[in-house]
């Protein structure tokens, strides 16, 4: 299965046994409204997905905003949904795949093969006036068993070690003002990690919001890819979760599968002791 999928496609497959779809919208401003949204009207047989409570775990005082949830209980909620080892899985949201990528990523590092997100989010699925649904889904529950591959994960302790080490290359994927420490919106400290490279999400995407082509992320992306090995590139954001967008072109441009600073910007400036740099 690839890892986008049309609108056009998955209306084709909307009913289908074995197909789930994960609405991931979510507004960090508004931490609930999305839900009320997604009640309101959604892809018919989509199951509701909070970034807070599904695809995190609680902060804590050393933790960035969203930290990885934990193992047991999302297996727990992915069971829930029914979720199975031949399951084709398609994730969206209405931010041009910022959150659903989190879920595409995490569905990945426990090995299930068949996740894809769709191209344009629940935005492309009402332009192209497809139906939407106010119903929740009737769920039949399994008992998913995954492992998770900590081996695509690089914690705040390597990301400082590497401060000396240089062992690998940190790509920030946040806006070019907030890398910059130009302006912060979201965390009470401006700035990035010294050493950090800037390639901000949104050259993902065209004019539309769309995906660029594989060829076209190829390009975006190669010059990174010459320069470093898979396992030397990890992405980081502001808390880990829109980083997983940069990870997702990545895989969609055909290269193997980076690293994630999981805790990212807002883990880091946990501790008045990691140096932070503004341009």
């Amino acid at each position: 299965m690839d890892n986008l999928i049309s609108a056009k496609t998955l209306k084709q497959h909307i009913g289908d046994n074995g197909w789930l779809i994960f609405d991931c919208r979510f507004n960090l401003a508004d931490t609930e409204q999305a839900q009320k949204n997604y009640q309101q009207s959604h892809i018919p047989g989509a199951i509701y997905t909070h970034l807070d409570h599904h695809l995190s775990s609680p902060i804590t005082p050393d933790s960035g905003r969203h930290p990885l949830p934990d193992l047991s209980t999302l297996l727990q909620w992915l069971s829930f949904c029914g979720l199975q080892q031949k399951t084709r899985v398609v994730v969206y949201d209405d931010s041009a795949g910022a959150f659903a990528t989190r879920l595409w990523w995490m569905l990945k590092c426990l090995g299930h093969h068949s996740v894809c997100v769709l191209d344009g989010g629940w935005t492309g699925w009402v332009k192209a006036g497809f139906e939407a649904d106010q119903q929740l889904p009737n769920l039949t529950a399994s008992q998913y068993e995954a492992s998770f591959n900590g081996s695509l994960v690089k914690t705040t302790a390597e990301v400082f070690s590497n401060l000396n080490s240089q062992e690998f290359q940190l790509i920030d994927v946040r806006a070019g003002e907030r890398f910059r420490g130009e302006m912060e919106p979201i965390d009470p400290v401006a700035g990035h990690i010294p050493g950090a490279i800037n390639m901000p999400l949104t050259d993902n995407l065209d004019e539309d919001g769309l995906f660029k082509s594989p060829q076209q992320l190829r390009e975006l992306y190669e010059d990174l890819s010459e320069l470093f090995a898979t396992e030397q590139q990890v992405f980081m954001c502001g808390s880990g979760v829109t980083a997983c967008h940069s990870v997702f072109a990545m895989c969609l441009a055909g290269f193997q599968m980076p690293r994630l600073y999981a805790g990212s910007w807002s883990e880091w400036i946990r501790d008045t002791a990691r140096p932070v740099q503004s341009l």
